[in-house]
């Protein structure tokens, strides 16, 4: 007997109607299967032919990230560390990114790239009880004035480690990238710390 392995699961398959109970006060929905990798430049000047291949500036404050669309489409860039880029597209697209991001960057000696796409799942959290919602288990400020549009922070939520982009300050929206192994316990706790806005008015 052989498994089947036409069939490609999310790591939240199922959680659809879970996570629509929440609504309207906050949305909650998967994003599955995004291109991700990460880039490590050593050569800063291979930076402007990575934002070429990318069509988007690499970020040089910390704790923020770009967005921008280019030859690859729709495309977000996250400053992970002084040289350490995480790359976010639409799906399917880590072979050709990788490839270019690669001839990009000069070869081995100015820096790396590593697909690591199906390393975490994204989730997309909006509404008008988000923040709420997050900071009954993450410590970070997410008022607006602290972390406005752009923000992109490595924290816990729920002590699960997660990436979390600000994609809009005000309205709140958000997305989580979670590791595989830990989606089905965040989401899970997502719904029931959500559960008190559930026949809230909006």
């Amino acid at each position: 007997m052989t498994a089947d392995i036409t069939t490609r699961r999310t790591p939240l398959d199922g959680w659809t109607s879970r996570f629509a109970e929440l609504a309207p006060a906050v949305r909650l929905t998967e994003r599955p299967f995004r291109s991700q990798l990460t880039l490590r430049l050593r050569d800063a000047g291979r930076a402007a032919a990575v934002s070429r291949v990318l069509g988007v500036d690499l970020p040089e404050t910390p704790c923020t990230f770009n967005r921008g669309a280019g030859p690859h489409g729709p495309v977000e860039v996250a400053w992970l560390g002084p040289d350490e880029y995480l790359v976010l597209a639409q799906p399917g697209l880590q072979r050709t990114l990788e490839s270019a991001l690669r001839e990009a960057i000069g070869g081995t000696q100015g820096g790396a790239v590593v697909d690591v796409s199906a390393q975490r799942t994204t989730l997309a959290l909006s509404g008008p009880r988000a923040r709420d919602l997050l900071a009954h288990g993450c410590a970070i400020d997410l008022h607006p004035s602290v972390s406005p549009t752009g923000t992109c922070v490595q924290t816990l939520l729920a002590q699960t480690g997660i990436i979390l982009l600000v994609r809009d300050a005000d309205p709140a929206e958000f997305l989580l990238l979670v590791r595989a192994s830990f989606a089905r316990y965040l989401a899970a706790w997502l719904v029931d710390a959500g559960a008190e806005y559930r026949e809230e008015p909006v």
